[in-house]
């Protein structure tokens, strides 16, 4: 049995905090970069440009990628054979996200009744997806989720006869009219299959896949790069006003369903795609 103090786990989720909404993955990088390179729009390339050029001075100024810090989502892999000391976990979360947001300077984005909405002021609770794994180790990834791609996300609820069609039917709807509230270029998180909440999780889920890696499961990397060609023939472009990358990755997610059933979630996110992943 290995023990983790919970003040490890609160000092490093204020620094993911702080590291998620000031630099971009490589992953993501990458693909901005590639996306300038391939851009046929004079219009659509000048957005990127602009884009990079905003990434670069939010890292080197440490102002944050976008204004909209977002509410902060964990996904937490606890090995079985860790033992938390000090505390609770989800105490531990929530304060490092507190100090994060408080100590980052960054947008405090959460309010603490869905109706009244009063702000808490610190930017929690945070939203914490827990699964006990093998091992003696706690892996943390945070995806902070700013909401004008969130609000464009969607759940449908197939019949199983609506097949691979009409999970790439009801992807391309979502996308389209999400059309430039998303922010695109986009990232496209898809979960397939499971439950109404399940297939929720594993789109969001999805988007913390570097953009660069594809599907494990053959007919599933067929459709990602499939949806990925479709959705930049839509013409939505970058910003919204018309060109070639309107996408820069489709992530597909699956598990088990009922035989009555054939859940699709989409959660779009937007150029950013922020998250940070570490291993404690």
């Amino acid at each position: 049995m290995r023990t983790v103090k919970v003040e490890e786990i609160i000092h490093n989720i204020k620094e993911m905090c702080i590291e998620a909404n000031h630099y971009l993955t490589d992953d993501m990088q990458q693909a901005l970069a590639h996306a300038v390179d391939t851009e046929n729009s004079p219009l659509g390339k000048q957005i990127l440009c602009q884009l990079r050029d905003n990434l670069h001075i939010a890292s080197e100024d440490m102002i944050p990628i976008c204004q909209d810090t977002g509410m902060a989502v964990l996904f937490i892999e606890l090995g079985q054979d860790v033992h938390v000391e000090g505390g609770l976990l989800t105490d531990a979360v929530n304060e490092g996200v507190r100090q994060g947001y408080q100590e980052g300077f960054l947008r405090k984005s959460v309010v603490k009744d869905p109706i009244i909405r009063e702000n808490t002021g610190d930017n929690t609770p945070a939203v914490i997806h827990y699964d006990i794994v093998e091992g003696d180790k706690i892996k943390i990834t945070i995806a902070p989720k700013g909401f004008g791609s969130e609000n464009m996300s969607r759940i449908f609820m197939l019949k199983p006869a609506d097949g691979m069609e009409g999970v790439k039917d009801s992807i391309l709807t979502a996308v389209r009219d999400a059309g430039p509230n998303a922010c695109p270029p986009m990232v496209i998180g898809v979960g397939v299959g499971g439950t109404f909440e399940k297939c929720a999780l594993l789109a969001k889920k999805a988007l913390t896949r570097p953009v660069n890696e594809r599907s494990d499961i053959p007919y599933i990397r067929e459709m990602e790069e499939d949806l990925l060609n479709k959705i930049n023939r839509t013409g939505i472009g970058p910003g919204g006003l018309g060109g070639t990358t309107t996408a820069l990755a489709v992530n597909i997610n699956t598990y088990p369903t009922h035989i009555a059933g054939l859940p699709v979630a989409v959660n779009i996110c937007c150029h950013v795609n922020r998250h940070c992943v570490r291993v404690l």
